[in-house]
């Protein structure tokens, strides 16, 4: 690997989420202390701009334009960063060319990707190269799949020293969930549906849990219908991310060595309350969802959401909306003997993007101070690349609360 001069490069700093990223940079690492990062996107005139309007001081950070179809570009970009923070999706459109980038120069790599088709094709065809190279690659670096992944690695290690196991069963219940999305959001769903017309394998691999893990364990639960939670308490309805965050559990799950057994279960979904009115509330999600999930298979709708109902890249939620936002998801975790623990996992800020500025940034960060010997080359999840140091870092940096709650 050659001499980096950054310890950060934000690929994408002039879209919507790359923006916020180099706000939070800047705001809380400056632009002359102990990390050393730059801005890169296509457009030099655009990154200028947007550097004096976030405030940055002249000239400062430095910048890198790269376009995601330049291969040249892309390898220059990788062979000066020692980490790529990239928010340029949908992946399965560009994100390919500068992850094969930092594979080629053994450099580290983090996303946002919530495109399980797009990640599966990736491990397949780039996990070998990143061993041999070096290259740390960690998807899923933001609310998709950071509280999740984190939440039920804690209750773990929770587990394994309260009781001297794992816990067989846990359930991840969303609480609380208060934010807007944005046309990155949108566009990579809308590529996904796209890919899933093409390829009907692509909804197959929707469908699966163990879609990321390089084996199939036992039988899971659905997700896809009301459920109640005696010991939560409270009625549950489908959960929209439990598709990308199911995957990226099991697969921390087999990375580790099977840490929470090979015979371990994992749902995720959303609370809408207790009594006869969280139960309708749980029946009407559920119809909705299903709803959703008839029309956006049908083409015209497709179309339509094209033209009109969804934002477009490089908007969402208002600054008010994003410091206004928050997020807490509850974790019930069952050992084989019957013991039960339950622990949470909170964010100050909107979960899409307000709070994902600041994991996938502050990720980055842990991956850099990440010893080799410990996470060597490959296709990571957060927690199994990080561990309990990107716990520490989140609690301190991002503001995120993982706590037992007895």
């Amino acid at each position: 690997m050659s001499a980096q001069e950054f310890d950060v490069v934000v690929y994408g700093a002039t879209g919507f989420t790359g923006r916020l990223v180099a706000e939070y940079l800047l705001k809380t690492y400056g632009t002359s202390g102990d990390v050393r990062w730059a801005m890169a996107g296509r457009d030099r005139k655009k990154l200028n701009q947007m550097s004096i309007e976030i405030g940055a001081p002249m000239g400062q950070p430095p910048f890198i334009e790269a376009n995601a179809g330049d291969a040249g570009a892309l390898d220059a970009l990788a062979h000066r960063a020692r980490v790529v923070i990239t928010t340029v999706g949908p992946y399965q459109r560009y994100g390919e060319g500068l992850l094969a980038a930092c594979v080629r120069a053994g450099t580290d790599y983090v996303d946002l990707c919530g495109e399980p088709n797009w990640m599966a094709a990736m491990i397949a065809k780039y996990d070998k190269a990143a061993k041999e190279s070096g290259a740390r690659i960690v998807f899923s670096c933001g609310f998709d799949s950071i509280p999740f992944d984190g939440g039920v690695f804690y209750l773990q290690q929770e587990a394994k020293q309260r009781f001297g196991q794992p816990a067989r069963d846990v359930r991840a219940r969303v609480r609380r969930m208060k934010g807007g999305f944005s046309g990155g959001t949108a566009a990579s769903l809308l590529a996904t549906l796209e890919a899933a017309r093409r390829d009907p394998k692509v909804t197959q691999l929707m469908a699966d849990p163990f879609a990321l893990a390089p084996e199939r364990g036992a039988p899971q639960p659905s997700g896809d219908g009301v459920v109640y939670d005696a010991d939560a308490p409270g009625w549950a309805a489908p959960f929209v991310m439990a598709a990308i965050n199911t995957k990226n559990v099991h697969r921390t799950n087999a990375l580790r060595g099977y840490p929470y057994g090979r015979d371990f279960t994992y749902s995720e979904m959303m609370f809408t309350g207790d009594g006869p009115k969280g139960q309708a509330r749980a029946r009407a999600a559920l119809r909705q969802s299903r709803l959703q999930n008839s029309l956006l298979a049908f083409a015209p709708t497709r179309a339509l959401l094209k033209r009109f109902a969804l934002p477009k890249p490089g908007e969402g939620p208002t600054k008010e909306q994003r410091e206004s936002g928050e997020y807490d998801v509850l974790f019930v975790g069952k050992t084989a003997n019957g013991e039960s623990l339950r622990a949470s996992v909170s964010g100050d800020m909107d979960p899409g993007y307000g709070s994902t500025s600041k994991m996938i940034s502050e990720a980055a960060l842990c991956l850099n101070d990440t010893p080799r010997e410990q996470t060597p080359g490959g296709i990571w999840t957060p927690f199994a690349a990080m561990g309990d140091a990107l716990i520490d870092r989140l609690q301190m940096r991002a503001g995120l609360t993982f706590r037992l709650e007895i």
